[in-house]
């Protein structure tokens, strides 16, 4: 999967305090190397779909998209995006700082789809020109952003019943933690200490974890932990991947050690989870084909 990511700093942006605020853009286009996991963000997540088909997640429901779609994700909902093979998902993500939509007419205001496939030039010309903007880096470029974030976000309610755009009423979260945690959502895989994370915000690590876990609720190195035991769970259960190329392949330092926390988290082996997940799909696939027989 080829992923570009693009930090704003909000400091850099003119815009009224109460405003919604552009945090970052990555574009994304999958490819056969990337599991996606349910994860959370402190901010709101705004996709866009450029090309391709596939699924988006919220919790335990999935729902299908294609290009011209709009997802807006509310702060801290479990979500995730998943491509079909044949038809690989391009999108553009935004994260928004002081956003949160609610709907009139639904009892689920976590998320939105929708509908731009008749406005596919306009919406992406908005998009491209802010790519555009932050990859050649012009004098006030933070600030175009924003004033296209604005556009956006007014096109957005123009063609939904959103009943209003607020500012986040849960107390700020600290820039710090929430820079660390997006980080970590995007390395987990990786080798990650408390000390290598400090260093990206330039803070100390004991302030950094004291912080992190009074506004997240989870230590810093806890919730990497948690990323990883997800990823790994998923992949036991789609994947016949052998448990040492699963250990590597989400950041546990040895099979032995990953073996070790799987069974703390869900309390039995990796091995034991993949046959249980294999005999319940195997229970539903018998299922299924008794009532399409009867």
């Amino acid at each position: 999967m080829s992923t570009i990511r693009y930090d704003l700093k909000a400091k850099n942006i003119r815009t009224d305090s109460d405003k919604a605020k552009l945090l970052y853009v990555s574009t994304a286009k999958y490819g056969g190397d990337w599991f996606s996991t349910l994860h959370t963000h402190a901010c709101a997540e705004i996709f866009y779909v450029v090309g391709g088909k596939g699924q988006f997640r919220v919790r335990e429901d999935a729902f299908t998209i294609e290009a011209g779609d709009m997802v807006i994700v509310n702060p801290h909902v479990e979500h995730t995006e998943t491509s079909l093979a044949a038809h690989p998902l391009e999108y553009i993500v935004m994260g928004i700082e002081g956003l949160e939509l609610s709907m009139d007419d639904t009892s689920d205001n976590s998320f939105c789809i929708v509908n731009f496939q008749d406005s596919v030039n306009d919406i992406q010309f908005y998009l491209n020109h802010m790519l555009m903007e932050i990859e050649q880096k012009y004098p006030g470029f933070e600030t175009v952003c924003q004033d296209l974030l604005d556009i956006l976000l007014i096109k957005l309610l123009r063609r939904t019943n959103f009943s209003k755009v607020l500012a986040s009423s849960q107390e700020q979260l600290s820039a710090d933690t929430v820079a660390v945690r997006r980080y970590i959502e995007g390395h987990f895989r990786e080798s990650l200490t408390l000390d290598s994370l400090a260093k990206q915000v330039h803070i100390n690590k004991f302030h950094l974890a004291h912080t992190f876990s009074r506004e997240f609720g989870i230590s810093p190195i806890n919730y990497i932990q948690k990323l990883r035991i997800e990823e790994s769970r998923e992949l036991l259960r789609t994947t016949n991947y052998s448990l040492s190329y699963i250990a590597r392949t989400c950041g546990f330092s040895s099979p032995s050690y990953f073996s070790q926390r799987f069974r703390q988290a869900e309390g039995i082996s990796p091995a034991e989870f993949r046959k249980n997940q294999k005999t319940q799909d195997a229970e539903k696939t018998s299922e299924t084909n008794t009532e399409e027989s009867l």
